[in-house]
């Protein structure tokens, strides 16, 4: 994960504070939220609980319905603090901090029969610079893949440096058949890969990409459809294929190792325009 500046964080913070998250098995992952390690806190005894849905001004959480957590709330006015715990690929051991809030409400949830409740949580302080970067960042992601979806990277060595790819050399399963190929650009939405053979009769399939990513080290699969194929210049054993991606199952952490880099792009052009203009 890129390190983000105050500058950004507070960018995340300012665009983002009202967006609830809610806490799918795919979020869980692309964060590298740490459930078992999540507790409600209250006049120093802690329960543990499950993080439903949080945005950076409240949380709606699963606690006991135990009478002693009750009663310690009512007994703090309801002022809680949420242990929060996360695992990140730069870092050796989690990263964990409370954020402090007050119970805001209960409701009952009805498939625990009886054993959990909602507790809405309303913070009362900004939470860490860290949980705002996590969240952010996979919140921008999650909104430049729409808005710069068609922006096309060519993989140079330096960019598969910086997008996090362990290589380009992969497989695209192309109606169940795998087939070797070499990844020449990405984006949000789709993919152009060299294969070997004839691809004309190739338009039209669907396909799966499997791309390997590194920080963390995982192996994603990218549904998606052949669009179109052209020849490779010198190269009559060779074709070139566009893939497009199906936009609903493209992976969180893909999109997020894609907005990295483009949010580089972005502030090493931000950093080099004084220096044109000083020189001009």
């Amino acid at each position: 994960m890129s390190i983000a500046t105050s500058q950004q964080i507070t960018k995340y913070y300012e665009a983002f504070r009202a967006i609830d998250v809610t806490f799918t098995k795919e979020v869980v992952k692309a964060t590298g939220l740490q459930a078992q390690n999540v507790f409600i806190k209250c006049i120093g005894e802690q329960w543990p609980c499950v993080v439903y849905s949080s945005s950076f001004e409240s949380a709606k959480i699963l606690v006991t319905t135990k009478q002693s957590l009750l009663e310690r709330v009512k007994k703090a006015n309801g002022l809680v603090s949420l242990r929060f715990s996360f695992r990140l690929s730069e870092k050796v051991d989690p990263i964990s901090f409370f954020v402090s809030g007050k119970a805001a409400g209960f409701a009952p949830y009805a498939q625990s029969n009886g054993a959990l409740q909602f507790m809405s949580i309303q913070y009362t302080q900004r939470p860490p610079d860290d949980y705002v970067e996590i969240l952010g960042r996979m919140l921008e992601a999650n909104v430049n893949s729409t808005r710069r979806r068609e922006e096309r990277i060519t993989l140079t060595p330096d960019a598969v440096r910086k997008i996090g790819l362990a290589n380009k050399d992969t497989v695209v399963l192309i109606q169940g058949v795998p087939r070797k190929c070499i990844l020449r650009d990405l984006s949000f939405s789709g993919a152009k890969v060299i294969i070997v053979g004839l691809a004309k009769f190739l338009v039209g399939k669907e396909c799966k990409l499997r791309v390997d990513l590194e920080e963390p080290r995982e192996t994603v699969e990218i549904p998606g459809k052949v669009v179109r194929f052209e020849d490779v210049e010198g190269r009559k054993d060779l074709a070139a294929i566009a893939i497009h991606y199906d936009d609903a199952t493209v992976p969180m952490s893909y999109k997020m190792h894609i907005n990295d880099y483009l949010g580089q792009i972005v502030r090493k052009a931000q950093d080099d325009e004084p220096s044109a203009q000083n020189k001009a």
